[in-house]
């Protein structure tokens, strides 16, 4: 019997796995970003998990770890971005550092990777 070849997904959980500081964290984040979007399909992107409306198109999520002290969440330039009219500036957030995942937290991610989508 062959091994059957590993998938892109089987590829970010693997590096979630490599992940030890943050791999409750980067576990959960990848729920997350997936529950949120789950058109979005995860590759490795720069060594770092991404998340992409295909296989072959642009990275429109990411998320990375620092220096072990933060995991940094992201969004690419091919990511769905406007500003704030209410914010009174033209500055477009697109990355975050995270230290742990709460249920506030999570909901926010969730709401950032939906409006990333478009």
């Amino acid at each position: 019997m062959m091994a059957t070849k590993p998938t892109d997904e089987d590829a970010v959980n693997k590096k979630i796995t490599e992940l030890p500081a943050f791999v409750d964290v980067a576990t959960r984040l990848h729920e997350v970003i997936m529950e949120a979007a789950p058109e979005l399909q995860p590759r490795l992107w720069y060594g770092m998990p991404g998340y992409a409306l295909a296989k072959k198109s642009p990275v429109l999520c990411f998320f990375r770890v620092d220096d072990d002290k933060y995991l940094t969440f992201g969004l690419s330039e091919h990511a769905h971005h406007e500003p704030d009219e209410k914010a009174g500036h033209k500055l477009m957030p697109s990355a975050w550092f995270i230290t742990e995942l709460d249920a506030p937290t999570g909901k926010a991610i969730a709401d950032i990777v939906r409006r990333a989508v478009g």
